[in-house]
């Protein structure tokens, strides 16, 4: 699956043995995306330093309903600007 959207915000748990977690929001709502640590330090630039991301991964339902992103890349999305 492929999705973007702008990064609300990312974090990286003491507890969660290097997995760091990054928040999209587009107009149709907000998707969690788990990034495992191999995938951050190959993207780490790109996460870091975009305020947009293009995400592609594996799209995971948890019982509950709650929807998470598995990423196996990460791509700087540059949001296009009305004038």
């Amino acid at each position: 699956m492929l999705v973007g959207g702008l990064v609300t915000h990312r974090q990286r748990p003491a507890t969660a043995g290097g997995v760091t977690f990054v928040n999209l929001e587009d107009e149709s709502g907000m998707l969690n995306v788990t990034c495992s640590e191999g995938l951050w330090a190959r993207y780490r630039t790109v996460a870091l330093g975009s305020a947009a991301l293009l995400v592609r991964g594996r799209l995971e339902r948890s019982p509950e309903g709650v929807l998470n992103l598995v990423a196996d890349q990460l791509t700087r999305l540059v949001p296009w600007r009305c004038r």
